[in-house]
């Protein structure tokens, strides 16, 4: 495996990047890996070289280097929470558009990277950003995962349920019985626009699950089958969409 810490040059500052792919047999296909609120942390890297070693270009960016080039919340307080939300928010399309298209360009400058064949994977705040990410690059993405997505029905006029109609590729959905942050009427709202939309699309509830099912650092949340589960999913997902 080789693994590489790197900055992408972006119109908004420097964004340093964990990287990681098989060391022989390349070019491989790409994942792009959304972070969830809590940061880039060891438990992504962990979770982006897993992605790699079943073959993949695995991109994971620190989405918050317009603020902070190290971030990790470390605490569940109420300050830090309230810090951790405050760069939640910094976060939107714009700077989704921003981010996807460095990483982009960056793996189409790899020789290692095949970037006719990507796909993208989004955690709790990186929800969203892989149905703006689809979106707005309609011709890069084969495929696209959010998992456990935060935010996905809002009032905004960019929401993910008022967008899903334009993504161009298939997409699947991993949604936690018990999230807060993605309540069941907002995943109807995600839904019903779905199911009027052309593209290939799947949503699927995880019984008994929490909001951060999947992360097994995360005490009292992760559940391990469900968690197992969904790497079942993403790698269905981008075997079949990625490898052809």
């Amino acid at each position: 495996m080789i693994e590489e810490h790197i900055d992408l040059p972006t119109v908004d500052g420097v964004m340093n990047t964990f990287v990681a792919y098989p060391d022989e047999g390349g070019p491989f296909p790409v994942v792009l890996f959304y972070m969830d609120a809590p940061g880039k942390r060891e438990e992504l890297h962990d979770m982006a070289r897993r992605l790699a070693s079943a073959g993949y270009f695995v991109v994971l960016p620190n989405l918050y280097y317009r603020h902070a080039r190290e971030y990790v919340l470390k605490e569940r307080t109420e300050v830090a929470m309230a810090e951790m939300f405050t760069l939640m928010r910094s976060l939107d399309a714009g700077t989704t558009r921003c981010d996807t298209n460095s990483m982009l360009q960056y793996v189409d400058s790899n020789p290692c990277a095949d970037s006719s064949r990507i796909g993208a994977v989004g955690y709790c705040m990186g929800g969203p950003f892989v149905v703006w990410a689809a979106v707005d690059f309609p011709d890069r993405f084969r495929s696209i995962a959010s998992i456990h997505g935060a935010n996905m029905a809002t009032d905004a006029p960019d929401s993910p349920h008022r967008v899903a109609h334009k993504i161009p590729c298939e997409s699947y959905f991993a949604c936690a019985e018990i999230d807060r942050w993605a309540p069941q009427a907002d995943i109807e709202k995600l839904s019903d626009a779905l199911a009027k939309a052309a593209s290939p699309h799947r949503i699927e509830w995880f019984p008994g699950a929490h909001h951060g099912f999947v992360f097994p650092k995360r005490e009292g949340m992760y559940d391990q089958p469900s968690a197992e589960r969904h790497w079942v999913r993403l790698h269905q997902l981008f075997d079949r969409t990625l490898r052809a």
